[in-house]
């Protein structure tokens, strides 16, 4: 029987360890890490995520602000209000909540971020550093995936690894982030033939497609550790992942649950790169 990943345990460790480290920050600097998030339109999952992240923020010992703009926000406004963070000395980290509303492009948004201060890690220059082994701020909840299979003790040296999922978010900066740990990674995708002689073959599984349960139990290798990434809502209002959870902790060494998994991890390392950000900038004034 697998032995369960308790992200919840594990995020509150991390978020106690960056609360010691902003309070040396604010300790040297005269003033906390500072973390801004831009929240555009009345998305009802954005205005939770974000009230979660500006409430984390203050627990860690961070000053959090939202910015809340209105639904039809042109995009120069949107833009300026980066620029002047951007600017802001007491600013660290910048965050736009996505997704935008679709009258606004995100990528441009995106990269209008300075890399610095992109504490979601997803502007290109950051894809690049994480591409070329470089020092950039990585995606939060690639990062909290890499931390949780850290926390089981399994060597990714050689391992076959297999990423199901080849989004921006979370299946192309895990792979790298695997790749970087010399796992050898697998990619499947929409795509992908014969994806449970795929998953059998696999030491580890990171599951990231958004399908409730589409790897069964049985496809898990003996020994496996299972990272799932999906939150998926049953018709009966039940949380699952995209792995078959009860099933797959009958072959897995180790299994993260849904909830309670990777979900608080991504919150926790959010809250690292703010810090880490500030920590950049510190050494460079």
């Amino acid at each position: 029987m697998a032995e369960i990943i308790d992200g919840k345990a594990i995020a509150k460790r991390v978020r106690a360890e960056v609360r010691e480290r902003a309070l040396g920050l604010a300790e040297r600097q005269g003033r906390a890490p500072g973390l801004h998030v831009v929240l555009v339109g009345e998305d009802p999952a954005s205005q939770v995520y974000v009230r979660n992240k500006e409430r984390a923020a203050g627990k860690a010992g961070i000053e959090g602000k939202v910015h809340r703009l209105p639904e039809d926000t042109a995009e120069p406004a949107l833009l300026a209000l980066i620029e002047e963070l951007n600017q802001d000395v007491t600013v660290d980290g910048i965050l736009v909540q996505l997704p935008l509303p679709g009258s606004l492009d995100s990528a441009r948004v995106v990269r209008a971020i300075d890399p610095a201060k992109d504490v979601d890690g997803l502007h290109p220059v950051n894809a690049g550093e994480l591409m070329l082994d470089g020092s950039g701020l990585t995606p939060c909840t690639p990062t909290g995936c890499m931390k949780l299979i850290q926390e089981t003790g399994c060597s990714l040296e050689g391992r076959r690894a297999l990423v199901l999922g080849r989004s921006q978010l979370v299946g192309k900066p895990v792979a790298m982030m695997l790749l970087r740990q010399n796992a050898t990674v697998t990619m499947a995708h929409s795509r992908t033939q014969d994806l449970d002689a795929r998953v059998r073959e696999a030491d580890v599984v990171i599951a990231a497609v958004g399908r409730p349960k589409l790897v069964r139990g049985e496809w898990i290798k003996n020994g496996a550790v299972v990272i799932d990434v999906g939150i998926n809502r049953e018709p009966d209002g039940t949380l699952v992942g995209d792995v078959d959870f009860e099933a797959a902790s009958e072959r897995a060494s180790h299994i993260t649950p849904v909830p309670g998994g990777v979900g608080p991890m991504t919150i926790a390392m959010l809250l690292d790169n703010t810090v880490k950000a500030a920590e950049g900038r510190e050494r460079t004034r």
